[in-house]
């Protein structure tokens, strides 16, 4: 057995298409590294962009403020002008621009009513420009802590007002509504605080990412825990998703390590069947459908089946060969990534570790990337292994590589479509469908699958029952072909 897969290794590395193939992936990994190093950013502009100002000015020009008509949409437009020639004080990263808008567009909107507006009234005017000149000294100042003491304040006295309410408040509905306001100015506190306590200068970097994602979660699920009501279940599934990038980003602000970035190796690692799974289900299949039915095509299968082994023993050692050669794409890759990906980032991104909630537990579980690699290819296992036992199956079938390679590929683009048509109308007998379970990583740290009442071992049951069929139909036929024509 070990020599006829020794035999089918060679004959795969002869051939040209192999190293092709190989070549393109490389190049591919260096096109992906050099996009997510040079051409990749992480922006959070609160600032409207040149062209934009420019048609607004250009619609500005064309509406009288003291027409009732034109009015309202003059003042809108006059305000987001005004911002933006007031944000071109400040460099095009800095801080200040991060802030600006949010800071101040309430005051620019409530000056320019006053100015342009039916109840026109030229003191509140001024004082409006007094509060957004004093707004604009502390931004000069460079006085980042001003705001968020303010931001704090502001959480406090809303939080305060709230809670007496809470207490003058006998309606139901009202209390519901309340406490769930409540929540929110308490998780408004929180992020103040740890922007203050954590030292968190307003910018456009990992720590406010992770502040804002923080807060944008934590009052998702105050919003959903607010029902009162048993979650569906795909509500149950955004509930979840919300809750482990809530513990993510908590643990980005209080920890300072930029768990969530993507462009570096270890980013890329995380997402290794994201970025390049084409590739490795392409070269599979390339494998699988041709290992067969090149021998058929050849006549060599007649020279392979003189020898003194069995038709099973034969097509035995081609699939196993596959297996071996499903690792081996793996690893090629992550060898590429790691080659490419340590030149052009370097390798220090390694060192920092995966998070995943872990549901069962309640509580995040920190990893290497080697371990999270190692359980991801685990994983997908399944998926592979099913697709290159397809294509295992047409080429000793059919006989014919083109048809062999095709009818996986495309099974394979059009999975994605199938599984969310199929979770979108509920259509329950597609559980039983291969792709509907052939990705483990779903049940991973007690993650909810696609469809209720799936299961892990249900999935399982269903993987080697396709995977039976396959096998033994290839089996069968190959041990039955008649081969004297050929």
């Amino acid at each position: 057995m070990s020599k006829l897969i020794k035999n089918e290794l060679t004959k795969i590395f002869k051939k040209k298409s192999i190293y092709i193939t190989l070549l393109v992936v490389l190049a591919f990994v260096i096109l992906t590294n050099c996009i997510y190093k040079f051409f990749y950013h992480n922006t959070n502009s609160y600032l409207y962009s040149d062209n934009y100002i420019k048609y607004t000015k250009e619609e500005l020009a064309k509406l009288d403020p003291n027409k009732p008509s034109d009015t309202k949409m003059y003042i809108d437009l006059k305000t987001q002008v005004e911002i933006f020639d007031l944000g071109q004080r400040f460099e095009e990263d800095s801080w200040q621009r991060q802030i600006l808008g949010e800071k101040i567009s309430t005051h620019v909107t409530e000056k320019n009513t006053y100015l342009y507006g039916e109840e026109r009234n030229q003191e509140k005017v001024q004082e409006m420009e007094t509060k957004i000149n004093q707004i604009l000294e502390k931004l000069e100042q460079d006085d980042w802590k001003y705001f968020a003491q303010e931001e704090l304040q502001q959480a406090e006295e809303s939080l305060k007002n709230l809670e007496e309410q809470k207490t003058n408040t006998q309606d139901k509905q009202e209390l519901q509504s309340l406490e769930s306001s409540i929540e929110n100015s308490k998780i408004d506190r929180e992020v103040a605080k740890y922007r203050i306590d954590k030292d968190i200068k307003y910018a456009n970097d990992y720590k406010n990412d992770a502040l804002r994602r923080y807060q944008s979660e934590a009052k998702s699920i105050v919003a959903m825990e607010s029902t009162k009501q048993e979650l569906k279940y795909e509500e149950q599934k955004e509930y979840n998703n919300s809750l482990e990038k809530r513990e993510i980003n908590k643990y980005i602000i209080e920890n300072n390590v930029d768990i969530n970035k993507s462009n570096n190796v270890r980013g890329i690692l995380q997402n290794l069947f994201n970025e390049y799974g084409l590739f490795i289900i392409v070269m599979i299949i390339m494998i699988a459908g041709t290992i067969v039915s090149e021998e058929f095509n050849k006549g060599t299968i007649k020279l392979l089946l003189v020898k003194p082994y069995s038709r099973n023993k034969i097509l035995l050692s081609k699939f196993i060969t596959i297996f071996i050669m499903i690792i081996f794409s793996i690893i090629a890759i992550i060898m590429m990534e790691l080659l490419v990906g340590g030149i052009i980032f370097g390798l220090d991104s390694l060192s920092i570790p995966v998070l995943q909630y872990n549901f069962n537990t309640q509580c995040l579980e920190s990893m290497h990337i080697f371990t999270y690699l190692g359980i991801q290819i685990i994983t997908q296992l399944p998926k592979l292994i099913l697709l290159a036992t397809l294509a295992f199956a047409c080429s000793t079938l059919f006989t014919n590589s083109a048809l062999a390679i095709a009818i996986p590929l495309l099974g394979y683009m059009s999975v994605d479509v199938i599984n969310m048509l199929v979770i979108q109308y509920k259509v329950q007998f597609m559980k039983f469908f291969v792709s509907m379970n052939w990705d483990f990583q779903e049940y991973l740290f007690g993650n909810l699958p696609k469809m209720e009442g799936m299961t892990m071992g249900f999935s399982a049951i269903m993987c080697i029952l396709y995977f039976m069929v396959m096998v033994i139909t290839t089996f069968v036929t190959f041990k039955k072909k008649n081969i004297k024509n050929i």
